[in-house]
């Protein structure tokens, strides 16, 4: 069996250094550190047989050090020499009247100026591995100098001619210093590696095929699904300079060049590839590329499962209003403006944040409206590549591109007519497409794509965002004409914080649902976990609750659920920024009723918190009964 080294590996050069680190390990017990007795050409063999055995970091010092740093590719640690070392060494040194001569490599001898300062007669003899010492010790001794300082061999030649040698020992303050910067390297070097593990793994398991390229054009990176694109091992084309890979096609002189490509096709072999080339900056400089590569037929494929499971669902809105389970004003007068929507044909906006049910909304509003026996269609904008997009709105004729379908394909604005289409996220669709999806609103018609047969809409539109799309239109990011055209009519959901009189009800509509599903007899929740409920900041609104609610059924062993159960992998308390909060003066004036000032404060808090419950609360010291009593005090 191989025997396996301690992840870090002290090359000691001299016997001094090795039996300070042997005692350093035994006393402090660094349970990942060896110590190898070697010098040079020994030591660099040494590294070597431990490295095969799994070391990851070595540590050395003097010449030993730099001929290992020098040879090997593996992270290095010296033991950093200083005069103050020689000194605390040898105190007869500052007395020492006689010539001096110091040889070393030039690390050892790193604190020869502070050694200047004990004598005149002082020489300094920079060498290297190639110098042969006793030579450069016998030419000192010609001019009269019998006492030198240096390392290892410098030691180890004047011992052998019966020199007085001041030979540069390290203390134990240096040793200590190098094991623990040994040991914070080996930790970084294993995030780091993990964490490339985990970055290889995430691209080598997505469908497209990936090469990136470093400042020289060489290929650094190339993943699986690049592989099977241009057939070839990536060990046969990484180190590679792409501008030279012309075998395969004009495609890498393109990304060669550092050209912005989106989305474009090219060939590659015989396969036809959606190619994107984004140039990688650091300080304004090309320091490589990133190219992506999407088979055609892949694309195809991937638009045909989708348009199978828009069929799939059946084009029916499933949920009504009588779904909504509320019992807050918030949440009603929300459904009483919905209703009123649900019977005209103008295209709506329903905005809020994730997860408050924005679908399940538009599916009320189509089955209380006028058109509940034509098609409901629903479509998350976000969802879909954009190169899949434009098609799917819009449909596309045969022949359109290769693999479409036999007779062309309708987009979804032809399968909604006379009913409702639901654009979900409509804020992810690409700016350029946004101006086609403006004309196709605004006249009713569509063209498909190939085409130039006009095809008469009458569809009523429903958007969605979670994004501000007036702020979005302000950072040129969303066309202000389609803004005002889908924008018509407009409501917002509240979040669940903003209507917490709801949470316990929907909690209980949850806990029953998933109790008979999961086949468990659970009845209700402890006081605590009612509180924990209560009092959660739900960034993910009702969706979250429901899996909170789902994980707490699965833990659950008892007929209730506690607040275990429910605030397992979660933070026990909401998590609340501290915001400094400024009333407006001029609201509060005189020739108002205190309770009138107290409740014009409250407005203007819970107001300046983004109608935060658990905020204001939180800024005013009060529940959320009397944040509620007071917020309705007039209404």
């Amino acid at each position: 069996m191989k025997e396996k080294s301690k992840e870090i590996v002290l090359i000691a050069p001299y016997n001094d250094l090795y039996e300070k680190a042997v005692t350093i390990l035994q006393r402090q017990e660094y349970a990942n550190i060896e110590v190898v007795l070697a010098n040079l050409d020994e030591g660099l063999s040494a590294a070597r047989q431990k490295m095969g055995q799994g070391a990851k970091v070595i540590i050395s010092r003097g010449g030993t050090f730099l001929l290992l740093r020098d040879v090997l590719r593996i992270p290095m640690v010296e033991i950093v020499i200083t005069g103050y070392d020689l000194l605390a060494s040898y105190p007869e040194l500052i007395k020492l009247t006689e010539p001096l001569a110091i040889i070393g490599y030039k690390n050892i001898i790193s604190g020869f100026d502070l050694v200047m300062g004990v004598g005149k007669n002082v020489k300094k003899i920079e060498i290297s591995h190639d110098n042969d010492v006793d030579e450069l010790i016998t030419s000192c001794v010609n001019e009269g100098i019998r006492v030198f300082a240096g390392g290892a061999i410098v030691g180890e030649v004047c011992k052998r001619r019966g020199l007085r040698c001041f030979m540069w020992v390290s203390s134990e303050t240096s040793i200590l210093a190098a094991f623990d910067a040994a040991l914070h390297i080996l930790s970084s070097s294993k995030r780091e590696i993990e964490l490339l593990n985990r970055y290889l793994t995430l691209i080598d398991y997505v469908h497209d095929g990936i090469i990136a390229t470093d400042e020289k054009h060489q290929i650094i990176m190339m993943n699986t699904p690049a592989q099977e694109i241009f057939k070839v091992s990536r060990e046969k084309l990484l180190g590679k300079n792409i501008a030279e890979l012309i075998s395969y096609g004009s495609v890498m002189q393109e990304i060669a060049s550092n050209e912005h490509i989106i989305e474009e096709i090219r060939q590659i072999n015989d396969i036809k590839v959606s190619l994107t080339n984004i140039p990688i900056k650091v300080n304004d400089e090309v320091k490589g590329t990133v190219a992506v590569f999407q088979e055609v037929t892949r694309l195809q494929s991937l638009e045909q499962k989708i348009r199978m499971q828009l069929i799939d669902k059946g084009f029916v809105a499933r949920n009504s209003f009588s779904d909504i389970i509320f019992k807050s004003k918030r949440m009603a007068d929300c459904i009483a403006i919905a209703k009123k929507f649900s019977q005209y044909t103008s295209s709506v906006l329903i905005e809020g944040a994730t997860g408050v049910g924005k679908e399940l909304f538009a599916q009320s509003l189509h089955n209380e409206g006028r058109r509940k026996a034509g098609p409901f269609i629903a479509v998350n904008c976000a969802a879909l590549p954009s190169s899949l997009l434009e098609s799917e709105l819009f449909g596309y004729e045969e022949g359109a591109f290769t693999g479409s379908k036999k007779g062309g394909k309708p987009g979804v604005f032809e399968m909604a007519h006379r009913g409702t289409l639901f654009l979900d996220e409509i804020s992810e669709i690409p700016l350029i497409m946004q101006g086609r999806l403006l004309r196709v609103i605004q006249e009713k018609e569509v063209v498909r794509l190939g085409g130039n047969q006009v095809v008469s809409l009458d569809v009523r539109l429903i958007c969605a965002a979670n994004r501000n799309l007036k702020e979005l239109v302000d950072e040129g990011k969303f066309r202000r004409d389609l803004f005002f055209r889908i924008n018509t009519l407009q409501f917002y959901i509240p979040t669940l914080n903003e209507r917490s009189e709801d949470i316990l009800l929907i909690a209980k509509m949850f806990l029953d649902r998933f109790s008979q599903q999961y086949a468990k007899n659970i009845i209700g929740f402890t006081a605590d976990a009612e509180k924990f409920l209560f009092d959660f900041h739900y960034t993910g609104n009702v969706r979250e609750l429901r899996g909170m609610i789902e994980r707490a059924v699965i833990l659950c062993d008892n007929s209730v659920i506690s607040a275990d159960d429910v605030h397992f992998g979660l933070p026990t308390e909401p998590i609340i920024q501290e915001t400094t909060i400024s009333p407006n003066p001029q609201t509060l004036q005189i020739n108002r009723s205190l309770e009138e000032i107290e409740n014009c404060y409250v407005r203007q808090i819970f107001d300046q918190c983004g109608k935060s419950t658990v905020k204001a609360c939180k800024i005013l010291g009060i529940g959320r009964t009397t944040l509620w009593r007071k917020l309705n005090h007039n209404s």
